[in-house]
């Protein structure tokens, strides 16, 4: 039967084989993907087997900056370690400055790039194959801004969280601290005007039941009921925005108010914290040691 590119890119995908090998162990298994992964194993070939269902939330963040553009990356592995591997490094690298480069919008798209003779995807294939680990490209953020303009930056813990923002008027040094705020303080927006609709809906009924399950709130007249609703949700919605919060280096101060006596403002940011919003395996080291050990 014929075997198509499809099949060919899954199997390497799951394997590490090489696309020869792949093609060769689909064609002796007429099409089938189980049989053929068994075949390459029988044949030792097969190197990342049963990766692909693993959990990849660690890993490092990259940010590469070239003039007015700026590239910001997220590459997973599945365990810190792997973090201090030079090929893992390499390919952080490698990565970052290669969609930096390309006009590119997607992962998929990010994956397909040529970098040193490969794909960035048979790079990935070929980190998991050896490193031994589940390595992946999580995201991506190209930031560009005017001449005009200039970039503030803040990498924490060697990439574990990293930070990038655009501003207009300050000095560098202004910028880092407004990175540095946005690392450590997690908004999620520049203000109140950035921010959709639907989160002050959810935010507010969120609130809402909380009020309503409030006892002291029982009886209490409807318009004491909806201040207390929107006071709750004013408080809620402005740890999300970067200007109403407090500049971490004066607390006397908002952002908003720092930056207009700098004459500055904020035009937008990337924030990345690794492993966000993934949920991760949680697991005893020694008795994963001690699995290693005994078989």
């Amino acid at each position: 039967m014929a075997i198509t590119a499809a099949q060919v890119k899954e199997l390497r995908e799951k394997t590490g084989a090489g696309m020869m090998d792949c093609k060769n162990a689909l064609a002796a298994s007429d099409g089938d993907m189980e049989k053929a992964i068994d075949w390459l194993r029988e044949k030792g070939i097969a190197k990342s087997v049963k990766k692909a269902g693993r959990i990849a939330a660690e890993g490092l963040t990259k940010l590469v900056i070239d003039g007015n553009k700026a590239c910001l990356v997220e590459v997973n592995s599945e365990t810190d370690f792997v973090a201090k591997n030079e090929q893992f490094l390499k390919l952080l690298d490698d990565v970052a400055a290669t969609i930096l480069k390309s006009d590119v919008k997607t992962n998929e798209e990010a994956l397909a790039l040529s970098c040193e003779g490969k794909t960035l995807n048979d790079l990935f294939i070929d980190a998991t194959a050896t490193i031994g680990e589940k390595i992946v490209l999580r995201r991506f953020e190209v930031v560009t801004k005017e001449d005009n303009q200039l970039f503030g930056d803040y990498v924490h813990m060697g990439g574990q969280k990293t930070s990038i923002c655009v501003m207009e008027g300050g000095d560098a040094e202004l910028a880092h601290h407004i990175a540095m705020q946005i690392t450590s303080m997690q908004p999620q927006y520049v203000s109140s005007a950035d921010m959709p609709a639907d989160v002050v809906e959810h935010e507010r009924k969120v609130q809402t039941e909380i009020v309503n399950a409030d006892e002291k709130f029982i009886g209490k007249p409807e318009k004491v009921i909806q201040g207390a609703i929107e006071g709750k949700v004013s408080k809620a919605l402005k740890d999300m925005c970067l200007m109403d919060q407090e500049y971490f280096l004066d607390s006397n101060k908002k952002v908003s108010q720092v930056l207009k006596e700098a004459n500055a403002s904020c035009k937008s940011f990337v924030r990345y914290c690794v492993g966000e919003g993934i949920e991760k395996r949680v697991e005893n080291f020694a008795d994963e040691v001690a699995k290693q050990i005994n078989g």
